[in-house]
């Protein structure tokens, strides 16, 4: 009994200076408890059998990333751990002086370890819960679902779960703390808040000679994902920019560590202005430790920044795009004239070959199904190609930069040609422009960023096309921007628009009908919907060549993989973001307290509290600082990269999630800065 109260009276006294440590551990709880309780939350929504699907999926990711937050959270609980052994060295050292046992002592440990794991499990799962709730309002809007269910809910596995990993979580952390006392050794305990890292000089040619080929090394990984991003080969060379990438950093604060100080002690009047000399030695004595962790808060801060910037981008953009890339409510498409030869590439038996001399409505008799019955609108475009006229054709004089900057695009794939009367009907249905052409023009419609600026080089220098014997002229010297094909994001990489009586009909590719619903109302959409889904139950179903895209499904794929995407760069993004701000502030709350007698020693010498307060405010700064700056640098390349992949979504809403990114980071990672600051001036302040 006396252990444990021992255990609780150093419990208090422990929340006072290292609130920061308590208030992360019930954070961790509150956040694992919210995101994986999504699961309850979902099974209220009223939605259709499609977009449960997608939430089941989600779920699924959810659960799988769970485990790598897991590991996360307990090496930051773990980090912390060992931070606040250290502080407490000269305690354990009287314990042992006064005759207690390293068991006894152990002991105390397990019972604050207990203690401290049923107090933040307690308080996190409250506060998990209450927020929860606000979370289910959250899942509700961004797959926008009828909320007239909604209802206060505990989600009994989500707290199971978070039980069973924070429980882990602690019990490893006991073994932790009974594995330091046991190697303990008095003489050290007693004097290890008198001992300080000596402070080594680096010798400043070879700082600056690590420096110099860092900064290259990190400004080749910057052009490969920049750049040079066309110049990696597959997936997997990613890998080298990202190792190019994280040894640069790491080198980089090594020797800026060596760097700064020298120089600043170089300049006289820097250095010996204030107290600017006794914080940079007390920057520099942590040296061996701060460039490790500074490195791996560098690289999670960057994660953090990139993951929560192009996940919030992705979700907003496809969002927005939907109106105008799904403007008509079905698509039905069929390829046309397919040889026999093609039927094992196409998987097409040989009904469905037969079928591809046929249209889409002689296709849909054969289904029972009459589309004057269900869709209005309805306009007719065909897609021809030949081999006259292949990408390698429309290049002209770009052919060899094209080889050069995009090595893998197929150059002998035959382009996509409409008639230019056909596309018109189709602009028209869409609410798009419409142009004319002269019998010697043609024009190109894109809508896919990285293509249009290849073809628009082409076009400034009036490259020509032959179809058919006849040579076209470019009307425009740019592409406009068009599409066929109803989406999510913008996919059409081109298609040529001729004069009607330039096509050849031996030419016909796919066939295409575009129309809208005959029902106004979204039930009745929905009813439409479903019947042209359950035509594939036909018994003839398997003897025709048809697909379809529909808007709703097109909204609800994309509603589902942007709120997947987001959810998850959310809870990685914030974990990230509270772990990288947690180390900071418990080494340097750590430090404050091994430094204090040192700040004794400034007020004994006559230092006035504001000039200590400034000095501590400037270190804590520094080291806030300095792995922000870097991730910062990173992400501006990072984000570029991911912009490059996420081309097709469109980056409408880049600038909008960067901003929102950048308010977490201020709310989160300065409120994180600013506690550990007002922390720190109260362990050191004078008794």
């Amino acid at each position: 009994m006396t252990l444990f109260k021992i255990s609780l009276r150093n419990i208090r006294k422990s929340f006072k200076d290292y609130a920061i440590y308590f208030f992360t551990l019930i954070l961790g709880v509150a956040i694992f408890y919210i995101f994986n309780a999504i699961e309850s939350q979902t099974v209220l929504l009223n939605v259709t059998s499609s977009t449960k699907e997608l939430i089941q999926l989600m779920i699924n990711m959810l659960s799988g990333v769970s485990v790598f937050v897991a590991f996360i959270l307990g090496f930051l609980i773990i980090y912390a751990s060992r931070f606040l052994m250290k502080r407490r060295h000269k305690e354990f050292g009287i314990y042992l002086t006064l005759g207690m046992s390293k068991r006894k002592i152990s002991m105390i440990l397990f019972f604050e370890t207990l203690l401290i794991g049923i107090i933040s499990l307690i308080i996190g799962l409250g506060i998990g819960v209450v927020l929860s709730q606000l979370m289910s309002i959250f899942v509700a809007n961004m797959f926008e679902a009828d909320m007239t269910k909604f209802e206060f809910i505990f989600s009994t596995s989500s707290c199971i779960k978070t039980l069973i990993y924070f429980g882990v979580m602690y019990l490893i952390v006991m073994i932790f703390n009974v594995i330091t006392v046991r190697k303990c050794k008095l003489i050290d305990l007693l004097q290890y808040s008198k001992k300080a890292e000596k402070v080594k000089l680096k010798n400043p040619i070879i700082c600056i000679i690590i420096f110099v080929v860092s900064v290259i090394a990190l400004s080749y990984a910057y052009y490969l994902v920049t750049g040079g991003v066309t110049q990696l080969d597959d997936a997997t060379d990613i890998f080298l920019p990202i190792i190019l990438g994280a040894v640069s950093t790491f080198f980089i604060f090594w020797s800026l560590s060596g760097l700064i100080l020298k120089i600043v002690m170089s300049i006289k009047n820097l250095y010996y202005k204030g107290l600017n000399s006794f914080t940079l030695r007390q920057i520099s004595s942590k040296v061996n430790t701060t460039v490790f962790s500074m490195t791996i808060i560098c690289l999670m801060l960057f994660i953090t920044i990139c993951v929560l910037s192009s996940a919030l981008s992705l979700k907003n953009s496809m969002t927005s795009n939907l109106k105008e890339l799904a403007p008509i409510d079905i698509e039905l498409y069929k390829k046309r004239n397919v040889n026999k030869e093609d039927a094992p590439i196409l998987g097409y038996n040989e009904y469905q070959i037969e079928d591809t001399y046929h249209t889409i409505e002689e296709s849909l008799e054969k289904v029972d199904f009459d589309i004057d019955d269900y869709l209005k609108d309805i306009v007719h475009v065909n897609i021809y190609a030949t081999n006259e006229l292949t990408f390698l054709n429309t290049l002209g004089s770009e052919l060899e930069t094209v080889k050069k900057e995009f090595p893998y695009i197929d150059l002998y794939s035959a382009e996509a040609i409409v008639k230019i009367s056909e596309y018109n009907r189709v602009a028209k249905l869409y609410g798009n422009p419409i142009y004319e052409l002269e019998e010697d023009e043609y024009m190109i419609i894109a809508d896919f960023d990285s293509m249009i600026a290849i073809r628009n080089k082409t076009l400034e220098k009036g490259t020509t096309i032959t179809l058919g014997g006849k040579t076209l002229i470019p009307k425009y010297s740019e592409c406009k921007e068009g599409f066929i094909e109803i989406s999510s994001n913008h996919i059409n990489t081109g298609i040529i628009l001729v004069p009607d009586d330039v096509i050849n009909e031996a030419w016909l590719e796919e066939e295409h009908l575009l129309a809208n619903y005959i029902g106004d109302t979204d039930e009745e959409k929905e009813e439409t919907e479903n019947i042209i889904i359950n035509l594939e139950n036909h018994p003839n179903a398997n003897m025709i060549n048809l697909s379809a895209s529909t808007k709703i499904t097109i909204y609800e794929a994309s509603i589902g993989l942007g709120a997947m995407v987001t959810f998850i760069g959310l809870y990685l993004g914030i974990v990230f973001l509270i772990s990288s701000a947690a180390i900071l502030a418990l080494k340097e709350l750590t430090e404050s307290t091994d430094n204090k007698e040192r700040f004794d020693m400034l007020r004994k010498i006559g230092t006035d509290e504001k000039m200590i307060h400034k000095a501590l405010f400037t270190q804590i700064l520094i080291f806030f600082m300095f792995p922000l700056v870097l991730a910062i640098i990173h992400s501006i390349f990072g984000i570029m990269f991911c912009d490059y992949i996420l081309a097709t979504f469109g980056n409408e809403e880049l600038l909008k999630s960067i901003v929102m990114t950048a308010s977490l980071i201020v709310v989160i990672y300065g409120g994180y800065f600013f506690i550990t600051y007002y922390c720190s001036k109260n362990i050191i302040k004078s008794r």
